[in-house]
């Protein structure tokens, strides 16, 4: 059976965006998409930047790629894109489109190739993702230190888009799109010359720097009010742990409510996102607030070595863009050191394992996909996807709710921890 399964190939040179096909993703597919939404572009540093250039893009919800192309206009790109949504738009469609595929948190040579073939030959924008998936929180989620490296092999200006409106207009733990205006704030970080001078720290920094934002504080701030009357269901999924009573996984919403069923505790969350709780202390009315408590806690958990989570899942695999292989059931298991996937994948037992520094992060979907009514198969719920160079295994916990933001957060920390270990042995040596 593996013989028959064809793998992507990765090392095939991405396509000049097609005028025509562009054309037809302009009229029919970006535009339409932002409809009933204003849309405001600021540009900053950005006199005499024209491409080839590296376009780093903060990532919140399916609404960052109109609006990436709205922002660049009248200019395409050509937009590194997980193979996840290759499979979803096609792979056809989507070469035509300029879209380099990858896997998610997969350090692979042939995108660098690739990224640099397309700024060579095609002196296009070449957009990336560093978040490399939706912000939990509408902040700024893991970054890998990569960015400046990045930046000297491409050897073109660096720019930042940071989008401002995407995640509240559609957050990934709530389904139900907003129509509320969107900020598009494109800053040149370094000019040609300054990316051929400076060190690839100094680039780093300056990236990292510029990807900050905070969705919430935005929406406050331009006082965007949410109409949606079920506008906390779904917030469970991020905060999963009561800071009143401190259990985890108890935590409910629905409407404009969320509450824990352990302790009572309930919380209302306003037209601006902000919380109150009914009765008593309002432990956090900011929702990144109480997910970076959260976060916390899981570090506390993994730098004293109790952190440990084990499931059995379903396992999909999706080794090319065409279509998801059921493999039947396997088991996750995550620890302080590592995280690991046995299952059997193509008829052969497989016992994957990623060390701490191995993996960065993971990308996690909640009810995904939500659009049941275009998938007839493969209907998932949450998932966690994991991938290695030539595959990627969509695991969905059996019998268990709420556990993915916490896998999230504790592979992050891991990661963390493993690379300070590793920096301490080496000043040792």
């Amino acid at each position: 059976m593996a013989k028959k399964i064809q793998h992507y190939d990765f090392s095939r040179k991405p396509m000049r965006p097609s005028k025509f096909w562009m054309w037809l993703a302009r009229n029919f597919a970006i535009r339409p998409r932002l409809k009933g939404r204003k849309v405001t572009v600021v540009k900053q540093n950005m006199e005499g930047i024209k491409p080839p250039y590296l376009l780093f893009v903060t990532h919140a919800s399916m609404l960052d790629f109109p609006a990436m192309y709205t922002a660049v206009a009248p200019y395409d790109a050509n937009n590194v894109v997980a193979i996840d949504a290759i499979r979803d738009v096609g792979d056809f469609l989507m070469r035509r489109l300029g879209c380099i595929c990858k896997r998610k948190f997969v350090k692979d040579l042939h995108l660098i190739r690739n990224m640099r073939y397309c700024a060579e030959h095609y002196d296009t924008i070449v957009c990336v993702y560093p978040e490399a998936r939706y912000s939990l929180d509408g902040t700024t989620g893991f970054l890998p230190d990569s960015l400046g490296k990045m930046c000297k092999l491409m050897n073109v200006p660096a720019v930042v888009l940071r989008l401002y409106g995407t995640f509240v207009n559609a957050p990934q733990w709530n389904k139900d799109e907003q129509y509320l205006p969107i900020r598009c704030e494109l800053e040149c970080i370094a000019t040609a010359e300054e990316v051929k001078a400076l060190p690839a720290e100094e680039l780093n920094r300056r990236a990292h720097e510029a990807l900050q934002r905070d969705d919430y504080a935005y929406q406050r701030a331009e006082g965007l009010e949410l109409e949606n009357p079920r506008r906390a269901d779904g917030l469970h999924n991020i905060l999963y742990q009561c800071p009143h009573c401190g259990k985890e996984f108890m935590m409910y919403s629905e409407g404009t409510r969320l509450w824990c069923a352990s302790c009572g505790k309930g919380w209302q969350m306003s037209t601006l996102s902000e919380l109150t709780a009914e009765e008593g202390e309002t432990e956090f009315s900011h929702i990144p607030d109480w997910m970076k408590w959260e976060r916390e806690n899981v570090r506390r958990e993994v730098r004293e070595g109790r952190y440990r989570f084990e499931a059995d899942v379903t396992v999909h695999t999706l080794p090319n863009a065409k279509r998801f292989y059921d493999q039947g059931k396997g088991k996750f298991i995550q620890t302080c050191e590592g995280t690991r996937i046995l299952c059997t994948a193509y008829g052969e037992e497989k016992d994957l394992y990623w060390a701490g520094t191995e993996l960065e992060s993971v990308h996690i979907e909640y009810d995904y996909p939500y659009r049941k009514d275009k998938y007839k198969k493969n209907i998932f719920g949450d998932c966690i996807d994991i991938s290695t160079h030539d595959d990627s295994f969509w695991l969905h916990p059996i019998g268990l709710r709420d556990r993915l933001t916490k896998v999230s957060l504790a592979t992050e920390e891991i990661y963390l921890l493993a690379k300070e270990k590793v920096k301490e042995r080496g000043k040792k040596e």
